[in-house]
């Protein structure tokens, strides 16, 4: 069953948003103060059943009995909630309100369907589009060379995201002709072309993503981080994030039980959307490797699609600054909505754009 949020009055919204930043829980008495004072003026009664049917709607949990209850925002709701990226990113990371460790228990959270059914009936129309594009097409070189742009689109975003100073015509140069772009450097020319190498490994073995699998995923991982001085496979010392406050796991041990069982969630997924998407978020999330976990995500996500006979993703139209916000949204807040966002954006765009 779908997780569907129901609709809000502006009072509820106003309640939903004081107990989102007030700390673990709430009391009836707490919510009842903040709204007379700074919403309107309403009886307790009127109060109790706006958290009455905000819990049975999936927003909040109620704990404890009589004086003592309280409540919190539901995490399944945290997931999903439509925030204000601009104004949430507009607070300095050191005051805003997160998740600072990893969230063990996400993998329950993310076990429900991640797109509703409106946005996977849009998913699907999509790629049933790029099939019927892609089955018109009976030239091999305009197959090829539309895949090579996708590589090459791809390589030079990927790159970019990481801070990657080559432009695309560089890219496109270096991928084509081996020309290195003057003023670069050595790392960042690896960099481009570990993209090349580990795309066309996906495009070539597209088949042995249907499944994947924690030695599938190093292999990626390796290709990518290829003479970048990048220690391979499961990483044994703490890693930080430029820009916010969480922290990943450091213990080896854990890092390697929390990456199976991220392996083990997406298999069991029926959608390879979801398959594709959750790659994208939980990769990136558990930074399982020393360095190169964003790449990896980005193209074992892309491997999937393939897999499954659908339009890889160049990220070509994606502000870089917006996918790292919408990244750091899931490592502060667990919270998917704009990562959806930016997916269906990008899977739209490559629809659209390619073949």
């Amino acid at each position: 069953m779908s997780f569907k949020l129901k609709k809000v009055n502006k009072r509820q919204e106003a309640i939903l948003e004081y107990i989102s930043n007030h700390g673990d829980s709430v009391s009836v008495a707490s919510v009842l103060e903040y709204i007379q004072k700074d919403f309107e003026k309403n009886s307790r009664i009127t109060i109790v059943r706006d958290l009455k049917s905000l819990k049975e709607g999936g927003f909040i949990i109620r704990d404890g009995a009589g004086r003592g209850v309280r409540y919190s925002i539901s995490p399944r709701f945290i997931l999903l909630q439509n925030i204000d990226v601009q104004e949430y990113f507009s607070i300095h990371q050191d005051r805003r309100v997160i998740k600072k460790d990893f969230n063990f228990d996400i993998f329950n959270l993310l076990r429900d369907y991640v797109f509703s059914d409106t946005e996977r009936s849009e998913l699907m129309s999509l790629h049933k589009e790029f099939q019927s594009n892609f089955k018109h097409i009976d030239s091999k070189t305009i197959t090829e060379k539309e895949f090579e742009r996708i590589l090459i689109e791809f390589s030079w975003k990927s790159s970019q995201i990481e801070g990657n100073t080559y432009s695309l015509l560089d890219t496109e140069e270096l991928i084509k002709d081996n020309k290195k772009a003057s003023g670069k450097t050595e790392l960042e020319t690896q960099m481009i072309l570990n993209h090349k190498n580990a795309f066309n490994f996906i495009l070539n073995h597209r088949g042995n993503f249907i499944e994947l699998s924690r030695s599938k995923i190093e292999d990626i991982h390796q290709l990518l981080t290829n003479k970048l001085g990048i220690t391979k496979n499961i990483r044994s010392s703490p890693v930080g994030i430029t820009g916010t406050n969480y922290k990943p796991l450091d213990n080896r041990f854990q890092i390697e039980e929390v990456f199976e069982k991220m392996i083990e969630l997406i298999n069991n997924k029926k959608d390879f959307f979801e398959k594709s998407f959750l790659c994208l978020v939980l990769l990136s999330y558990i930074q399982p490797f020393e360095d190169g976990n964003k790449r990896t995500a980005r193209l074992i996500s892309n491997a999937v699609l393939l897999a499954y006979n659908s339009t890889p993703m160049s990220y070509r139209a994606v502000d870089e600054v917006e996918y790292k916000k919408a990244n750091l949204l899931f490592y502060e807040r667990n919270n998917i909505t704009y990562f959806k966002y930016i997916f269906m954006q990008q899977f739209e765009f490559a629809v659209k754009n390619y073949f």
